[in-house]
Parts: C-alpha cells; sequence; structure tokens
C-alpha cells in the first residue's frame, strides 16, 4: 500500500529536452530487424501523445487550485512540466515519422478533435478520471520498457529508443500525480474504476485500428510473408503478456493505488543511467532539470 513517505519522497522534474535534430536520421522501419507491426505501434504511439499529453495537463490544471498539500502542488507543477515536454518532443518525431509516409499527423488531428468533444460533454471530474487512468497505462507500458531488456531492444534505432526510454522515466517519476489529484478532489471509486474499464477496452480498440491503417497504407505490408512474420514476432513478446493485462486491470481494485507498485528502485537506476554523471541523455538536455 502507498505510504505517506512514498508521497513525500516522490521527484517530479521538469528536463528541458531536445531530440528533434537526431530524431531526423530515423529510417522508415526503424523497429529491430526492420520489423513492420512493431515500427507501426510505436509510431502509432507516438501519434496519440502530443494532444493526449496536453489532455492530461488541462484535466489536472483545472484543479490546482484545489489542492492544498503543498507537496502534491509541487508534483503537480513538475507533472505540468513533464507532460509538455512530452509532447513537445513526439510531435517532432511524428513530424519526421510524417515525412516517412506515417499518418501520424492526420491520428494527431483526429485526437485533438475527439478529446475536444470530450471536454465539451464531459463534467472536468470525468476527465480527471480518464487521466488518471490513461496514466496507468502509461506508467504500465513505462515500467515494462524501464525492466525488460527484450522490450527495449525492439526499438531497434537507438534514437527512437532514447525517445522512449526517457518518456518511460518521467511517466514512472509521476505515475502517481492525477490519481492523487483525483481522490484529493473528492473523486468517487465508482467513476475511477468504470472509466477505466471503459478506457481498456476503448483506448485497445482504438490503437489497434490506427495501427490497421497505417500498415495499409504502407506498401510493405503488401511484401509476400512480411505482415506474417512481422506478428509472430509481435505475439511472443512481452507487450501481449497476461502479465501486462492483469497490471492494467489491476486498476479496478477497491484499494488500489499507483504507488502500490514499488518501482522506486527502478527510477533511480534510470535516472543515474540517462542523466547521472556520465548519463547517456545528457547531451540531449537543453537545460538541468527543476
Amino acid at each position: 500500500m502507498t505510504t505517506q513517505a512514498t508521497s513525500t519522497q516522490r521527484k517530479v522534474p521538469t528536463r528541458r529536452m531536445s531530440f528533434e535534430e537526431s530524431l531526423q536520421t530515423v529510417p522508415r522501419h526503424f523497429a529491430a530487424d526492420g520489423d513492420l507491426i512493431l515500427s507501426h505501434l510505436a509510431a502509432s504511439l507516438s501519434a496519440v501523445f502530443p494532444d493526449g499529453e496536453d489532455f492530461f495537463v488541462r484535466s489536472v490544471r483545472h484543479y490546482r487550485d484545489q489542492i492544498t498539500d503543498p507537496e502534491l502542488k509541487r508534483q503537480v507543477a513538475g507533472f505540468i512540466g513533464q507532460e509538455a515536454m512530452h509532447g513537445r518532443e513526439h510531435r517532432a518525431f511524428n513530424d519526421r515519422l510524417a515525412e516517412l509516409g506515417y499518418p501520424t499527423k492526420r491520428f494527431e488531428s483526429f485526437t485533438k478533435r475527439g478529446l475536444a468533444i470530450r471536454e465539451r460533454l464531459a463534467p472536468p471530474v470525468a476527465n480527471l478520471a480518464a487521466t488518471a487512468a490513461l496514466e496507468h497505462f502509461t506508467a504500465t507500458l513505462a515500467e515494462l520498457v524501464l525492466s525488460n531488456q527484450e522490450v527495449r531492444d525492439l526499438f531497434g534505432n537507438d534514437e527512437v529508443r532514447n525517445l522512449f526510454l526517457w518518456h518511460a522515466l518521467e511517466e514512472s517519476e509521476h505515475k502517481a500525480v492525477a490519481f492523487d489529484v483525483y481522490k484529493a478532489v473528492g473523486g468517487s471509486e465508482r467513476t475511477r474504476v468504470w472509466t477505466m474499464k471503459a478506457l481498456r477496452f476503448g483506448f485497445v480498440v482504438g490503437m489497434t485500428f490506427q495501427i490497421a491503417v497505417s500498415l495499409l497504407l504502407d506498401r510493405k505490408t503488401y511484401k509476400p510473408g512480411a505482415l506474417r512474420r512481422s506478428w509472430r514476432k509481435v505475439r511472443r513478446s512481452p507487450l501481449l503478456s497476461k502479465e501486462l493485462w492483469a497490471q492494467l486491470k489491476d486498476y479496478d481494485r477497491h484499494d488500489f493505488h499507483p504507488d502500490d507498485r514499488d518501482t522506486n528502485a527502478l527510477v533511480t537506476e534510470w535516472r543515474e543511467k540517462l542523466f547521472g554523471e556520465q548519463g547517456t541523455l545528457n547531451d540531449k538536455l537543453v537545460t538541468k532539470a527543476a
């Protein structure tokens, strides 16, 4: 279970990053061994991040003035800073992917319109519930990326892997912030759980549709055997494991909290690897973390 110590020890630094220049060399099928589906999967995920992250920021910012805990207010500021940077850097990646023929800009537009409709129709607490649920998605995937070498190898291209590693670290750093804001402003358990049940289905269906559309627009998809070989590889990967699905469903538990899964050691390890004295991503830092 989460403890007060866990909450007060959580650090959510804003790192000003720039991947844009290094992403200009990313090839068309950048995943390991030029894998077809994995390349489109990563591209489709990236396509929803910029406007999705903006939605997260708006959902949490709406309640910022209602937060009385100074520690949580500090974490909210870090959350907003991190998510804003994620959106900016993934938009740069999406620009490069669009140059390579991926429909990322169309997916960005679709995501933006869909979220705008949601915000017009749904009350702010419902949007905050959606943010908390989707943050569990990103935190679960982030933990998988940081803890599993096989998954990191699937990215193939070093610069794409670096982008997602940075994103994964920061998702792990702020994984409980939206959830804690939701609880602090009196969000109900019923809404929290049923929002996740709906999004768990909707997100998977939506991503599957995006990947399918993206694949249909790729000439390599029609190369004999290419799609079948790629599917065999994806099907055997940890991305489709029962364990991952069970971790996502754990959110439905009535006493769930994101800090129930202790990832502190993992976060400490990757902070040092990426941004320590010899950190591999220090050259991408525009300014030091605040």
